[in-house]
């Protein structure tokens, strides 16, 4: 009898102290978080007493730390963006409105000839067409981009189309004397995909391609383990040294990805409609060559 009270006394001691360790612990736990999210320290939370339970809690507590560290960096590059974005949409709209304006002022001039006013419609018109593809562009873009865009992929025989792709651009091929080095394979190949999504990133890696090669463009489409790989390589003498994937941000100004008549926003365009499609695009640049792949599903092959 004696020694059960005696078992009895050290357990309840023993569950004493095992609680004013915890309630302890628990206090160090919550004056770290403190410090932590004061900016105080740096610090993540650790654990000083062995405890399954309140190791797991200070995981998953550093865990939610580091999900709040993140979205704050993810706020801060989005704004950071967003102001970008003002500044650059608010130069690619001024400077055709700019023109146009002052073409318009000089039509209003009694003294023109004829000859001038028409010179001057002419601008006026190019200007204009100038305005009206960038506003598509990003209202495409932004419209793409929105959470409730979604495609209808589907089996797709993507070899006639990339055939049927190609055959629109061969006036634009002659025009630059572009010999393009075509090799698709002779069996048909299927994929997950919609068909005006493909068609778009193609023509517009088609017409990246053709502004910036000299010569010759590759293109030529793989089949590989559960993708289908189409890879375009152009001459890029002037991307030199650049980080390519710029090329993908819609908020990327430099001059040499925007061309005459289209708002640089083609690559942004073609890279948000491929990850709609469960697909992926990418750039690489070797020496003065740009690579620009894009894969897809195979149809036998369930997409993510």
């Amino acid at each position: 009898m004696l020694i059960l009270i005696i078992l009895s006394v050290a357990a309840v001691a023993f569950l004493l102290v095992r609680l004013m360790m915890l309630r302890s612990e628990l206090g160090r736990m919550t004056e770290q978080l403190r410090r932590y999210n004061n900016r105080e320290s740096g610090k993540k939370l650790d654990v000083a007493l062995f405890d399954q339970r309140l190791e797991a809690l200070a995981g998953q507590i550093n865990r939610q730390s580091e999900l709040i560290v993140e979205a704050e960096a993810h706020q801060k590059r989005t704004e950071n963006e967003l102001r970008q974005a003002v500044a650059n949409i608010s130069h690619d709209i001024r400077t055709p409105l700019t023109s146009i304006f002052g073409y318009i002022q000089l039509l209003e001039a009694e003294s023109i000839t004829p000859e001038e006013k028409h010179e001057y419609v002419s601008v006026v018109k190019k200007r204009t067409q100038r305005l009206q593809a960038l506003l598509n562009d990003f209202f495409e873009l932004s419209v793409i981009e929105s959470l409730d865009y979604s495609l209808q992929t589907e089996k797709l025989e993507i070899t006639a189309l990339l055939s049927d792709i190609l055959f629109g651009f061969y006036d634009s091929f002659n025009e630059r004397d572009i010999v393009p080095d075509i090799r698709l394979p002779q069996d048909k190949v299927f994929v997950y995909a919609d068909e005006s999504a493909v068609r778009r990133v193609v023509e517009n890696l088609l017409v990246n391609a053709i502004k910036h090669a000299s010569k010759q463009v590759e293109f030529r489409l793989e089949r590989q383990q559960d993708t289908a790989s189409l890879t375009m390589i152009n001459d890029a003498q002037e991307l030199a040294g650049t980080d390519v994937t710029l090329l993908f941000d819609r908020f990327y100004t430099a001059d040499r990805t925007r061309s005459a008549q289209g708002s640089g926003l083609g690559l942004s365009i073609s890279k948000s409609l491929m990850h709609k499609m469960g697909g992926t695009m990418t750039a690489e640049l070797h020496g003065e060559k740009l690579t620009m792949t894009c894969r897809w599903k195979l149809s036998g092959v369930a997409p993510d």
